[in-house]
C-alpha cells in the first residue's frame, strides 16, 4: 500500500529505515528513564533494545491495516541518530492513521520532532491518502503536546484515567488533523 522512497529528506534531517548500525542510538535513547517515562515500557536493557531494533528493521512499508512505518531520524549535519518516528495505518477502510515520535534528550528542544513528524504527516496525507491522522500522548508529556500544536493538529479529546501505566492511572490526550487541514497554514 505504501513503500516510500528513502531517505525522506527534510531541511535538517534524514528520515530513513533503521539499520543495524542504529543499535547504540536506539539503546541510548530507550535505555533511559526520562525517555521511557511516558511510554508503555520501562527503560530497555541491551537485549530488549536488540529485539526492538530487529522489529524496526522490517517496519519500512505499510502493506495492511495495523502495519507501521518505524523510521530512524538522523541529523544531516552530524550524521547522528536523534530519534524515531512512526506512522501506523489504523484503518484502511476509514483512511485513518496515527503518528508518534521519540527523541533522545540531547536532541530535544531543537524542533527535530516537529520536522520529522511533519514529514510523516505529508506521507500520510499526500502519499497514503489518509483522511485523518491522530497523535496521542500522556497529558504530562508537555513536549509532545507542544509538537502536536506546532504541527497544526487539533486537540480532540482528553481521556481521564485511560490506562494503567507503571503503577498509576494516567490520562490520554488525542490530537488529530484531517486531510482538508493539510498542509496547515504557516
Amino acid at each position: 500500500m505504501l513503500s516510500p522512497t528513502y531517505p525522506i529528506v527534510t531541511e535538517r534531517l534524514l528520515v530513513r529505515p533503521f539499520s543495524s548500525d542504529d543499535f547504540d542510538g536506539l539503546f541510548g535513547m530507550f535505555g533511559r528513564e526520562d525517555v521511557s517515562r511516558y511510554l508503555n515500557w520501562e527503560p530497555m536493557d541491551r537485549e530488549q533494545a536488540a529485539a526492538l531494533l530487529e522489529r524496526r528493521l522490517s517496519q519500512t512499508a505499510l502493506r495492511e491495516e495495523g502495519d507501521g512505518l518505524a523510521l530512524a531520524v538522523e541529523e544531516i549535519a552530524t550524521g547522528r541518530f536523534v530519534g524515531e518516528v512512526i506512522l501506523r495505518l489504523l484503518s484502511a477502510e476509514n483512511r485513518q492513521g496515527e503518528i508518534g515520535w521519540s527523541l533522545h534528550p540531547s536532541a530535544q528542544g531543537r524542533g527535530f520532532a516537529t520536522e520529522a513528524a511533519r514529514a510523516l504527516l505529508r506521507l500520510g496525507f499526500e502519499d497514503l491518502r489518509l483522511h485523518r491522522i491522530i497523535a496521542e500522548c500522556d497529558p504530562r508529556n508537555e513536549a509532545s503536546l507542544r509538537v502536536m500544536d506546532r504541527l497544526g493538529m487539533r486537540r480532540e479529546a482528553h481521556h481521564l484515567d485511560a490506562r494503567w501505566l507503571k503503577g498509576e492511572w494516567v490520562g490520554s490526550i488525542v490530537y488529530a488533523m484531517l486531510e482538508g487541514e493539510w498542509p496547515p497554514a504557516p
